[in-house]
């Protein structure tokens, strides 16, 4: 039996890895569409979280199942639990991702050597979501910190942005509909950074016993 509920933990693992890739894929389009306005790529950020809602009802299926049909322990339960918060969290990032394409498919928004920044955001939000799905899989909890840290990096470069926006309104480099466009991209990279750290969260809540929603609450 245990052998039986090891090798669907497992599944539940390729399935995260899945669906990991495919939100780091929705990302890496979005930001490629955004930097060299190309369309195509905004449609296939779009397509992309479609396959994401997919994926997620693959792992609710799985999970509900682990906990149907098995008897799983204590730390089985807090991956399968962790597993079911991180999935809702990655929908999101799709959500996200195919929000930025579609400013870039129905204006024609493309970033300038001004706002750089953009994409460094868009690299950092993939590593942050590949780094706390390998951090779940690998139950590693230093790699789950390390995410949680990175949040600061897309914060500051966040920042930056919109600094760099306010830049170029005053210089008069950018109107007003083009640079609010602009900062709401930044905005929806920032989120995703969230979300991302929101997974760690719970990867380290299924490693320890310990959310940092619960330990703040009692304090």
């Amino acid at each position: 039996m245990r052998n039986k509920f090891d090798e669907q933990l497992s599944l539940l693992n390729d399935e995260l890895n899945e669906m990991g890739a495919l939100c780091e894929s929705a990302i890496a389009n979005s930001a490629k569409a955004l930097l060299t306005g190309d369309k195509s790529l905004a449609d296939q950020a779009i397509s992309i979280d479609s396959e994401i809602d997919q994926q997620e009802r693959v792992i609710e299926n799985l999970c509900l199942k682990l906990l149907l049909q098995q008897q799983p322990v204590a730390r089985d339960l807090r991956q399968i639990s962790s597993a079911l918060k991180m999935i809702t969290d990655m929908e999101r990032i799709g959500d996200q991702a195919a929000d930025i394409a579609e400013l870039v498919r129905v204006t024609n928004l493309k970033a300038s050597d001004r706002t750089i920044h953009i994409g460094e955001m868009a690299k950092a939000t993939i590593k942050m979501v590949t780094d706390s799905i390998d951090a779940f899989v690998k139950r590693d909890l230093e790699l789950a910190q390390a995410v949680i840290r990175d949040d600061d990096i897309v914060d500051n470069l966040f920042n930056i942005v919109k600094n760099e926006v306010i830049h170029m309104i005053a210089s008069g480099h950018a109107d007003a509909e083009y640079s609010a466009d602009l900062l709401m991209i930044a905005k929806y990279f920032e989120r995703i950074g969230d979300h991302a750290t929101n997974i760690a969260e719970w990867v380290e809540f299924s490693i320890t016993g310990i959310h940092k929603s619960t330990d703040e609450s009692n304090q």
